[in-house]
């Protein structure tokens, strides 16, 4: 994987690219960018291992459905979540080529990381990098999603043998939607902050 190869195809799609060694530099890179400011969160595994939510919440308005506040649940808090000046998420898959993938059971991640806000973050560890959009597509299907589903603890059937989708018609299913980024969003500041380390499914 030519990382080079990668920053220089996000920047020929209209993204802003920040490129890190560490989940620790970016963690403290996000904190001191975004301040004083109201925040949303897509569901990402990512940004719980940087512990993100407990780095901003203490200086930002910081609404995330995994943090639901009193009186709030998931759906209440991950409305709240499409309309905020910030928004920060991951995706499923990144193509060394500069597409991006995603994959949506709810809908609050894909639709909160297109449109609605100021600025969108996409933090994306160097396990989500494949050499084209077709292998980024297959590793959002079949490596996130079950995964994702398995950490969930439901019963669909690429949980339950970990290896790959089923397009199942389980009421479980995590994959009702996916969303390709071919380009940066008009209108909308949009940075893809890249980490060497793996993280997040």
């Amino acid at each position: 994987m030519d990382m080079e190869r990668v920053i220089a195809a996000l920047k020929d799609r209209k993204y802003e690219v920040s490129h890190f060694s560490t989940g620790e530099e970016a963690a403290r890179y996000l904190d001191g960018e975004i301040d004083g400011r109201l925040v949303g969160f897509g569901d990402s595994e990512t940004l719980i291992a940087m512990k993100l939510y407990e780095r901003l919440a203490p200086h930002n308005e910081v609404y995330d459905p995994k943090h639901p506040r009193d009186g709030m649940d998931f759906y209440a808090t991950a409305r709240i979540c499409l309309t905020t000046d910030i928004f920060l998420t991951s995706v499923n898959g990144l193509a060394e080529t500069g597409e991006m993938v995603n994959i949506d059971g709810t809908g609050n991640r894909v639709a909160g990381s297109l449109f609605g806000h100021e600025k969108v973050y996409f933090v994306v560890g160097a396990n989500k990098i494949a050499p084209t959009i077709e292998e980024a597509a297959f590793r959002a299907r079949n490596v996130a999603a079950p995964l994702n589903a398995e950490r969930h603890g439901y019963k669909t059937p690429c949980a339950i043998q970990k290896d790959h989708c089923y397009d199942c018609k389980s009421p479980q299913r995590i994959c009702n939607a996916q969303t390709i980024y071919w380009r940066k969003m008009n209108h909308t500041a949009m940075e893809v902050v890249l980490i060497d380390e793996h993280l997040g499914f």
